[in-house]
């Protein structure tokens, strides 16, 4: 979908951004009801809802510098002795989990990295940095409720990978944050 920008009379609205309130403000509230009476599809409905909105952020185009990537803590190793949610550059950068590479990337892009135990720091976290775009991870349901609660900021959702179960050394593919990167204006 191409981003829309209609105007006139001194206002303008993009369509896409309208969209995305939409999906986020009215349809993610109402699959989230009905996931109440159908427990078995409230993940794939979360997932529905991260690829809507990430269709409708990429039409709009944002290009920014100011690019907050916001990590779940689970993406650390569980038996690493140093916790990063106060300051990730505490990292030993012992390589057994991703986040040494995600500190690379950040630092090689000049980007703002925060590391989330929840909903509550998340919102935090971009209350202070104020970023004008997001390349967030996460596992379904923190990703589409973070979305709701950042929008209209332009948020990318990259669903993290759960090969251990959730919330226990999870992990995340490297190229699609890169990706994200480029996206929105950083390469």
């Amino acid at each position: 979908m191409p981003a829309v920008v209609i105007s006139g009379k001194g206002c303008s609205l993009n369509v896409s951004k309208l969209s995305r309130g939409v999906v986020l403000k009215i349809l993610y509230p109402i699959l989230m009801l009905v996931a109440a009476f159908m427990k078995s599809r409230k993940e794939s409905f979360q997932h529905a809802i991260i690829r809507m909105n990430n269709r409708l952020v990429r039409a709009e185009k944002t290009r920014t510098k100011k690019i907050l990537i916001l990590l779940p803590h689970c993406l650390q190793i569980s038996d690493c002795e140093i916790r990063l949610t106060h300051n990730i550059y505490n990292c030993k950068r012992c390589g057994r989990c991703e986040i040494r590479d995600l500190i690379e990337i950040t630092d090689a892009f000049k980007l703002n990295l925060s590391v989330a135990t929840g909903g509550t720091l998340a919102r935090k976290i971009v209350q202070e940095l104020r970023p004008e775009a997001i390349i967030a991870v996460a596992c379904e349901r923190d990703l589409s409720s973070g979305l709701v609660d950042t929008f209209p900021i332009p948020v990318l959702g990259i669903p993290n990978e759960r090969p251990f179960g959730p919330c226990f050394n999870t992990r995340v593919d490297l190229d699609k944050v890169k990706e994200a990167i480029t996206f929105f204006g950083r390469d």
